[in-house]
């Protein structure tokens, strides 16, 4: 699929093993305190990342 990562992100969308969370950095807003795009997520509020099982 190749989608470019966001610095937040633990793998790409649809890998198995992972998924959708609220952005740790910007919370969910995909906005930094100064209103610019959040570097973490890309503006999107959400970043990919692994979760547990077992």
């Amino acid at each position: 699929m190749n989608t470019p990562l966001n610095p937040g992100d633990e793998a790409e969308p649809g890998t198995p093993g992972s998924g959708e969370d609220v952005c740790p950095a910007c919370h969910g807003s995909g906005k930094q305190a100064d209103g610019k795009p959040c570097a973490n997520c890309g503006g999107s509020g959400v970043i990919q990342e692994g979760i547990g099982g077992g």
